[in-house]
Parts: structure tokens; sequence; C-alpha cells
């Protein structure tokens, strides 16, 4: 088959081009599958979508004819962005440390990934994470929401640092939120130096204000089915917005899980006991809370490899997850509980126009992106693994590599 081209050239590079995307299978993944389907696009937001609708004259045009036509994918699970730097653990925003320019934000963003929650790691709680548009060398051109969710482990990760008791992980955590609250009802007093001890600084403890609200979600790192539902008691004593992230065992809890309406965020590609708090994990876990009522979220867990989510999908859906919640779950599911489903994750009037153009489907080993726009600017497929590709392919005996041009 041909490569999807743009019959109507338009402005190298332009943010929020005007564009139609015209003839392709559209997976609006909110509402129907449309064939022989178009979306027009417009100051980066699409403006319709439909089968047989008008083209303006002179719009830009790309043929997506026998094509699949998709919402950009939302990886959830790393940290694009912010592992360069070695990001360290802190309650305080993880915006002002993200780097635009970063060599791994191209070569996800060339697997169709156009939209990320970036994170911090390490800790009980890690901090707070951003939302960005994969697209841009400027913060200010990349971020959706800079306060997105609040990152916290629990189990064998977050005990190994308080002697290993996943009792001291409970504590510590109620101890925060509750100088978390502490600290909201008594600021007159903590500024003048007449509150008890707490726990963590002014900072970080405002920073709990939105998760203690549920305002903002508590996305936690947790595996063990035992240690799901400690997560679940602490979340429901303090009404906090939950969603699990992980979770190897939580099959073996996916009732409990519906019940409450909790998401939960899986690596369906796994399978091995690389922990003892993992010895349950399955590779129809997906299939398994999906038939449950579970909202589920698919992330690759990698920052250099986000680009795997498509591998991860494809094998919850060889494993029983059906294909459309299979894209659901990479699309408008994190959209929906990161609360930006009115801009992002699907096909319809007013989004803002994160689409992908696959040479078929894209849960498959051999489909690729054919054409990528973000907020309606046609993005390059290219990055630092394509220049040195290049570079050493073809090496000249008498010329270094490091002398060639278009080297990394």
């Amino acid at each position: 088959m041909a490569a999807a081209v743009l019959l109507i050239t338009a402005p190298a590079g332009a943010i929020g081009q005007d564009v139609a995307v015209m003839g392709g299978t559209v997976h609006t993944v909110s509402g129907e599958v449309l064939d022989g389907a178009s979306v027009v696009i417009r100051d980066g937001r699409i403006e319709a979508v439909g089968i047989g609708i008008a083209i303006p004259d002179g719009m830009a045009r790309i043929d997506a004819t026998d094509r699949i036509v998709t919402p950009g994918l939302f990886e959830i699970t790393g940290s694009l962005g912010l592992v360069e730097i070695g990001m360290v653990g802190s309650t305080v925003d993880v915006a002002d440390a993200i780097n635009p320019r970063s060599v791994l934000i191209p070569v996800n963003r060339a697997a169709g990934i156009t939209t990320a929650l970036t994170a911090p790691t390490g800790g009980l709680i890690s901090g707070q994470a951003a939302v960005i548009d994969l697209v841009g060398d400027r913060l200010d051109d990349m971020l959706v929401r800079p306060r997105a969710a609040m990152i916290a482990s629990y189990g064998a990760g977050a005990a190994t640092p308080l002697g290993g008791s996943r009792a001291a992980v409970s504590l510590r955590l109620r101890e925060l939120l509750d100088d978390a609250r502490y600290w909201r009802e008594h600021r007159a007093e903590f500024d003048a130096g007449r509150s008890r001890d707490l726990a963590r600084s002014r900072l970080d403890l405002e920073a709990l204000l939105p998760v203690l609200d549920g305002a903002m979600p508590l996305i936690v790192n947790v595996h063990r089915a035992s240690d799901i539902e400690a997560v679940l008691r602490i979340a429901g004593e303090y009404g906090i917005h939950l969603a699990i992230r992980g979770a190897a065992e939580a099959w073996m809890v996916a009732d409990r899980l519906a019940a409450v309406g909790v998401p939960v965020v899986v690596k369906p590609l796994t399978s091995r006991p690389s922990g003892f708090d993992r010895l349950g994990a399955r590779f129809d876990n997906a299939a398994i809370l999906h038939r449950a009522g579970v909202d589920v979220i698919i992330g690759s867990f990698s920052s250099h490899n986000a680009r795997w989510v498509t591998l991860e999908a494809g094998n919850a859906v060889r494993h029983g997850l059906p294909w459309a919640a299979a894209l659901e779950a990479v699309t408008l599911g994190p959209a929906r509980l990161l609360d930006v489903a009115d801009s992002h994750g699907s096909i319809e009037p007013g989004r803002v126009a994160n689409l992908v153009v696959w040479s078929g489907d894209p849960f498959e080993l051999g489909t690729r992106p054919e054409t990528i726009l973000i907020r309606g600017e046609t993005v390059p497929a290219g990055s630092r693994q394509d220049l040195l590709m290049r570079r050493y392919r073809e090496l000249d005996p008498d010329r270094p590599p490091a002398t060639r041009d278009g080297g990394p």
C-alpha cells in the first residue's frame, strides 16, 4: 500500500494548520466507527467528523483511504522529559523540570504517542505529574495540565525505606494525609510557629490538598492484592479519587475495584513473578478486570520505550480484552482519569486535533503511523535513532562518523 500523502501542500510546521483527513476508517472511541469518513481540522481543533461532509476549498488534505484513523495515543506510565535529569521524588510540581527537547520525545512520538502523563518517581509520595502534548520546543507549547495527578507508591517498594513494614507504610500515608488536613485548618498557627510538628514541609502538605478535596487523582503504584485492598481502605477513609497503577494481582480483587469505581493502569505483558508482591501476575489481568466492569488503562511502564504501549495493548487483546476496549485504554481512558477528556482522547468536534493515520491495525507489530497530527500540526517522524542509523549504515573508512553531516 502506498503511504498516505499530503495532496495539497500545507505550510510546513504550521501550528494548528487547517487540514482534512479524508476517506479513512475513523475510530472516534467516544462513539461510532465511521468507514470512509473525513475529519476536518481548523486552528488545531476538530471542526467536523463524518461521512460525506464538505471539505472547504483550498484546505490541505491527507488521503487516509484504506487506513485506520485513531486519536493520538495517551501514555500514562512514564517520565518523558524528566528521566534525563534524574528527577528526584518531591511533592512539588514537575512541570518546571520537563525538558521539551528530550531525545526520548521524538522517538516515542513517532510511534503514535501524542500525549503523556510525565511523573516523578521514588518515595511514598513521589510528587505531582503533568499532562503534556509531545509537540513544540517550549514547555508552554507542551503543557496541557501542569498539575494532573499525585503519584504515590505502596507495598514492597515503599516499605523498604521504612524497615520493610507495610503497616509502617499505611501509618506514614495516613500521617501525611492527616497533617495536610491539619495544616489546612491551622495555617495561621503554623505560620506563627504555634502548631504541632508536621511530617512534611508546608509546600508538600499544600500539594496534597487537591487530593483530599477530590480534585486531583491519587495514582498509587501497587501490585499485591492485599496491598490494593489496604489502599482502597485508606482512600475510602479520606474520600480520595483513587487510581491503581501496576496492579499485577488486581484481577484477584476485580469485583471490589469495580464496585468502588477505581480505574486500574496495567502492563499486560506482566506474567512472571518479578517480586513477591506479583506472584499472581497473569497475562489476562486486563481482560478479567474489564469483564468485572473496571475501567482499564494500558501503559508501557517505560520512558525510553513508551512506544511499546501498542505492543502491550495488542497482547491484552490476544488474552481476551476486546479490541475497542484496548483502544480506549490507550486514548480516552487516560484522558478521563486525568480530567482532560473534554479536549483529548477522542475524535469529535471541539477536541484537540491529535490524530494518527495508521497503515493497518495499530496493535499489530507490522503497522506503522503514516501521518501524526498534534494540535492539527503534521509532526515529523524522525528521531535521534534515525540519525544514528543513517550515520552508521554506510561508514566511510577514511572519514570518522562524528564528522559526517546530519549527525545527532
